[in-house]
């Protein structure tokens, strides 16, 4: 079975939000950007924005496509849906993450990320738009 996952790769000025997931969950304390599984009857775009909203209390633009990956692990199987987003309302805070950081695209590989982000983390940092 494969999990359809979305993420949002929202910058302000020259900088990327990233957040760390909690150490109860899937690949605990790994840094990602933020997002989450998408449920039944749900858009890409409508899951993004509901897990933006719930994560860390902005309201959020899904802007277009920026990267999509499979990846298999061990336990299970991830589509991964990576989104340009903008920021329409409200001030990043760290509600259903357990931390948050605004890092330059330069400054991600000093962060554990999960497998599945490394062509992202590439893209990202050779500035591929």
């Amino acid at each position: 079975m494969t999990i359809t996952v979305v993420a949002a790769i929202i910058r302000r000025t020259c900088k990327i939000l990233i957040t760390r997931r909690f150490h109860d969950v899937h690949l605990p304390g790994y840094w990602e950007f933020p997002g989450g599984k998408v449920e039944a009857n749900e858009s890409l775009e409508g899951a993004l924005e509901r897990e933006i909203r719930e994560e860390l209390g902005l309201t959020i633009r899904v802007d277009d496509e920026y990267f999509r990956v499979e990846h298999t692990y061990p336990s299970r199987s991830v589509r991964l849906h990576f989104f340009n987003c903008s920021v329409l309302d409200g001030e990043a805070k760290p509600l259903q993450v357990a931390d948050m950081r605004w890092v330059e695209a330069g400054e991600l590989h000093q962060f554990q990320f999960p497998p599945a982000d490394e062509e992202l983390i590439k893209r990202l940092q050779s500035g591929v738009l």
